[in-house]
This record gives C-alpha cells, sequence and structure tokens, in this order.
C-alpha cells in the first residue's frame, strides 16, 4: 500500500499505472500554469486547473519546490527527446541548427525554473543530473553529425558550443523587446559556427 508521505521518484516502489497517469496530468498542467504565470503560480491553482484536490497534488509532489524540480526534468527530457527525433528525421545541417534554435526558444522558461529552485537552495545541477548528461549526449551526437557532414566548423567543441549557447540565450535576454535585432544576432552566431569554404576548421578531430 502506498503512503501519502513518499514521493513516488524515490525509487522505493513503482507507481501503479493510474497513479503515472495522474502525475503525468499534474505535471502536464503544472508546466502550463507556471509557463502562462510565473513560478509563483499556487498549487492551489494547479489543483484546480487539474481537477483534482490538493492533497492529490502534495501526494504527488510534497513540495511546491519539488512540482518546479519535476517540472524541470520534463522539460529537459523532451528537449533531449526531440533533439533525437532531429538526428533521426532531418540531414545533420538541419538538426544541428534547429536544435540550437529550440533551445534559445525554450531556455527563458527554463532559466526560470532553474533560479526558482536556486533562490529556494536547491541544487539545479544536482537536482537535473540524469537528464542533463542525457542532453549533453544528444549535443555531442548532434554537433558531431554536422561536422562530419561539413557544416560546422571541425573545431568547434562541446565545451565551446554550451558557452556559446549560454550566452547567445543572455543576449537575446538583453534583446527582449527588439526582435529584429535578436534575429539579427541569432544569425551572426549561426554564421560564426558554420564551415566556410577553403577553412580547415583548425584542431577539431580527423572525420574518417
Amino acid at each position: 500500500m502506498t503512503t501519502d508521505q513518499t514521493p513516488p521518484d524515490t525509487g522505493t516502489k513503482p507507481l501503479r499505472a493510474d497513479a503515472r497517469r495522474n502525475r503525468a496530468r499534474l505535471l502536464e498542467v503544472a508546466e502550463a500554469v507556471f509557463t502562462e504565470r510565473g513560478t509563483g503560480a499556487s498549487t492551489e491553482e494547479i489543483a484546480r486547473e487539474a481537477k483534482v484536490g490538493i492533497a492529490t497534488v502534495f501526494r504527488h509532489f510534497p513540495t511546491k519546490e519539488a512540482l518546479w524540480e519535476a517540472v524541470l526534468v520534463r522539460r529537459l527530457q523532451r528537449l533531449a527527446e526531440e533533439g533525437r527525433r532531429l538526428m533521426t528525421e532531418s540531414g545533420p545541417a538541419h538538426a544541428f541548427f534547429a536544435f540550437f534554435d529550440l533551445v534559445l526558444d525554450q531556455s527563458p522558461v527554463k532559466n526560470a525554473f532553474a533560479a526558482a529552485l536556486a533562490d529556494a537552495g536547491v541544487d539545479v545541477r544536482a537536482a537535473t543530473s540524469e537528464a542533463g548528461r542525457a542532453l549533453r549526449e544528444v549535443l555531442v551526437a548532434l554537433l558531431d553529425g554536422a561536422q562530419r557532414a561539413g557544416v560546422v566548423r571541425r573545431d568547434l567543441e562541446v565545451p565551446e558550443l554550451t558557452a556559446i549557447l549560454v550566452g547567445t540565450c543572455r543576449m537575446l535576454e538583453h534583446l527582449d523587446g527588439h526582435p529584429e535585432s535578436a534575429k539579427r544576432a541569432r544569425a551572426v552566431v549561426r554564421d560564426g559556427m558554420r564551415a566556410h569554404p577553403g577553412s580547415r576548421g583548425g584542431r577539431g578531430r580527423p572525420h574518417s
């Protein structure tokens, strides 16, 4: 018998199918509410939107911080899934740059959850470590595929790419409210990562 005091994600006991559906539904509603109204939205609002009692919310997520964390992990997992889908369904050039744009588009919401968790004293990196590793694996594969196809410069490596993503997200925050400037800035960053004719791409790893 599952107790109400044990968070379902501790790994001590698997959730029943109906409980998994309820948890997934709560996460879906919570993500929508937090995205629309900010992380300050209350758990009571989420319970109302999900048409459940507040006790049901707390049975799955004992604290608001636990709910923020679960939503953030879910977003990172979906981002990794989308990257894998792009690798399967698109050519390497389209997949790499489409994923780059997707990360930029989703960054403001992701950063809001991360900031709320950090302010609450949560170690965000530790809390999202598994999802973060999966996301990094996707990034490595996308970069490798684009370099092998000759569309991204060969001297670009994952640490620099990660820094470029973080820096570009900050730049776009600075340009919030100036869509044309943001569009041009994105184009400059993308062009800087492209392989150009006649360039050997520096110290990149050899491709077979």
